[in-house]
């Protein structure tokens, strides 16, 4: 695994550096996210991942073995915000081979998590334009919760590069928990679109090469109800704290301690703790409902909630709206006035001292969250000497094994969350037990030194694989000299275009044959589209691509690009798919003579289960693969770096081509691979349902290759091709 990778293609051609040494690539799309002054609790996606992955990319860095580290994230251009998260690139202070790496992806505004995947397919290529300008590939791409896994393995199947993965959080057990507490399944699909989710976390661990989980529970409670996990291809690596900032040393009492002070009656009251992003699922109404129905709790103790940062609680997104809102609504409720305080602003800074301020007051830290992949909070308090409670419902439980510094509690007992707070603060020796065990405990199995050192030997027990590189003997720099590129979907010429259509695209391309290539796209085997050309008397165009992505061809004489065929066929397991659906009842395949070198063909009967349920059968057995439906019951299995996507955009790179030069004009829903992103893509026909059409994807509303000319002309793309540009 550390062995130094050749760029990716001939025109990189600068020497690599640093020999052995490794370049890294996390990836962590959304949240507020910069090196310094985080702020941390602003909203429901600026939280503990982001704390995580910003110390990741600086202990990662300042490790002997890494030459390079970089973290890319979304591009936010926003008065809302400050323009830090607006910069392109950001050096680490304290670790300069560490970069922030900023890229566009859909609008400039912020926008939470849920509203992120219709631009990611445009964030990979914008990154993937970005890695292709370094002198050196990255050795291995690190993707950070679903929408990062979706755009790693874009990433690592188009470079040839491992995945790493860590999930943080997982729509399962989300949902899980949500149902628990009360939710519908209708509403969670709604507002978290959980179905798609967790599709793309099943895709992303059935690829991954190793997946970094936070505690063993992750493995057997959480990951456990996915169908495509691989525990063998898991490794616990729990996070670390930062000893430098979390320390137990007494301080002077910190400004923030004041603002705190204002709101309690009987301020040096042990305080109870509490501290997280305004989430629904962090539990915080539960807390106050054990903390209000128990008189004793609230004599003998202040319930302190620090819940991110808000200036006007109107103002906020409606997720957080809603949980302050209730915070508030329930305090009044209790009439906890003068025992409860909820201050509107916090530093990053204060986090510590808040963490000393309660243990010197001999108070306790609560997580009370419905689910807690981790908990980060949790080491942090730890550090500091202050015991601890926390849900039983995931990572904790491995904190409180390793530390014995607290108790386990049931987030959805609320009596019991009473009496479990009240037994910790009335017990001193239990407490300074408690105390005790959490600083030595931290210090000796949650630091981040400790974390990149199994980090990294993870790393280094990774199988070898081979980036992608140019083919010397051919290239598509030498068969193309255009500076534009037009793909159709083939199936645009079946049934027969009306002649003038045909005709008048025919002449239009003729004139800009110099400045536009035209390329086919089809998920039809080449001799099948070499016979339609000849039946539609069509020359043969300047690039074919064909069976899904799987094969490339240049010219009239259809040079084979092998470099391609090499890229897509690590893996590849031909055979295995063959035989394996050959026995497989309510299927029949095409003869092996007529299959691809890349592809395997085949039919479904009319008692079979479907296409899910045959890729559930593929990942099953292990075999890396990707599924194509041709039509609903005719399909083509492929290897799992082949995509008529993933071809267009090695086309374009070998050109050295931007992709807003390239236009592809789909007309099937098999054709979907092909459209969004940063290629320009029009939609014809009326076989798509309008909810997959996105915004990036121009819907014509002529048919036909009438419908091309329509595409092109909205585009500009003949001019804008005449201008090169």
């Amino acid at each position: 695994m550390t062995e130094a990778r050749k760029p990716a293609s001939s025109h990189q051609d600068q020497p690599v550096q640093d020999g052995q040494r490794l370049y890294l690539v996390l990836i962590s799309m959304h949240g507020l996210i910069r090196a310094q002054n985080m702020e941390l609790g602003r909203d429901a996606d600026t939280g503990g991942q982001v704390l995580y992955v910003v110390e990741l990319l600086r202990a990662l860095a300042t490790h002997p073995g890494v030459a390079r580290v970089e973290l890319l994230t979304r591009q936010i251009r926003d008065s809302r915000i400050d323009s830090d998260y607006a910069q392109a690139q950001e050096t680490l202070s304290d670790a300069p081979n560490a970069r922030i790496i900023r890229l566009p992806a859909g609008p400039d505004e912020y926008l939470p998590k849920e509203a992120l995947w219709p631009h990611l397919d445009s964030f990979s290529d914008h990154a993937m334009a970005y890695l292709r300008q370094q002198d050196r590939l990255p050795d291995l791409i690190h993707s950070h919760y679903a929408d990062a896994g979706y755009v790693g393995m874009r990433l690592a199947l188009q470079l040839g590069v491992p995945l790493v993965h860590t999930g943080h959080s997982l729509g399962r057990s989300k949902r899980q928990s949500l149902l628990a507490s009360g939710e519908s399944e209708r509403r969670l699909e709604e507002k978290y679109h959980l179905s798609h989710r967790i599709r793309v976390e099943e895709e992303t661990l059935s690829m991954a090469s190793l997946v970094v989980v936070s505690t063993q529970d992750e493995i057997t409670s959480q990951y456990g109800m996915y169908d495509w996990a691989a525990p063998e291809r898991m490794r616990v690596i729990p996070p670390g704290v930062n000893l430098s900032r979390f320390d137990p040393a007494p301080r002077p009492a910190p400004p923030i301690v004041q603002e705190l002070n204002r709101f309690l009656r009987h301020p040096d009251r042990p305080p109870i703790l509490a501290l997280s992003r305004p989430d629904e699922r962090k539990n915080i109404a539960g807390l106050i409902h054990a903390y209000g129905q128990n008189p004793a709790l609230q004599a003998r103790a202040n319930l302190v909630i620090v819940a991110g940062n808000r200036d006007d609680i109107r103002d906020m997104p409606a997720g957080s709206r809603h949980v302050l809102t209730e915070i508030l609504l329930l305090i009044d409720r209790y009439n906890l006035y003068g025992q409860v305080a909820y201050p509107r602003h916090h530093q990053p800074d204060d986090v510590p001292d808040l963490y000393r301020w309660a243990a010197s007051l001999r108070g306790v830290f609560i997580n009370p969250a419905l689910t807690e992949p981790f908990g980060l909070t949790l080491i942090e308090a730890a550090a500091c000497g202050l015991p601890i409670l926390a849900t039983e419902d995931g990572g904790p439980r491995d904190i409180i094994a390793n530390c014995h510094n607290g108790h386990l509690i049931d987030p959805l007992d609320i009596p019991d969350m009473g009496k479990q707070l009240l037994n910790i603060l009335n017990d001193a020796k239990k407490w300074q037990q408690y105390a005790q065990n959490g600083i030595a405990g931290v210090r000796q199995n949650y630091t981040w030194q400790a974390h990149v050192e199994k980090y990294l030997a993870a790393l280094d027990a990774l199988p070898l694989t081979a980036p992608l590189a140019a083919d010397i003997a051919v290239s598509a720099e030498q068969r193309v000299s255009a500076n534009h590129l037009l793909f159709l979907g083939a199936r645009l010429l079946d049934p027969p275009p009306a002649p003038n259509q045909l005709e008048d695209l025919v002449t239009t391309l003729h004139q800009k044959r110099r400045q536009v290539a035209l390329g086919l796209v089809t998920t039809r085997p080449l001799h099948e589209l070499l016979a339609l050309l000849k039946q539609r008397r069509l020359a043969i165009p300047e690039i074919l691509i064909t069976r899904a992505g799987t094969q490339i061809h240049y010219g009239t004489g259809l040079t084979r690009d092998r470099a391609w065929s090499r890229h897509i066929s690590v893996n590849w397991q031909g055979d295995r798919v063959y035989d394996l659906l050959s026995e497989t009842p309510g299927l029949h395949l095409a003869s092996r003579s007529s299959q691809g070198f890349y592809a395997v063909h085949g039919f479904i009967d009319g008692d079979f289960a479907g296409l899910v349920a045959l890729e559930d059968q593929l990942h099953q057995q292990d075999i890396p693969a990707r599924l194509v439906a041709i039509h609903p019951q005719e399909f083509l299995v492929i290897p799992q770096r082949a995509s008529l996507g993933f071809a267009i955009r090695y086309v374009a790179d070998q050109l050295d081509m931007a992709l807003d030069h390239v236009l592809v004009v789909g007309s099937a829903q098999a054709d979907l691979d092909l459209l969004g992103g940063n290629i320009l893509a029009a939609q014809i026909g009326r076989e798509i349902a309008q909810d997959q059409l996105r915004e990036d994807i121009y819907p014509c509303t002529a048919d036909g290759l009438t419908g091309v000319m329509e595409a092109i002309a909205h585009y500009h793309f003949l001019e804008n091709s005449t201008q090169g540009g």
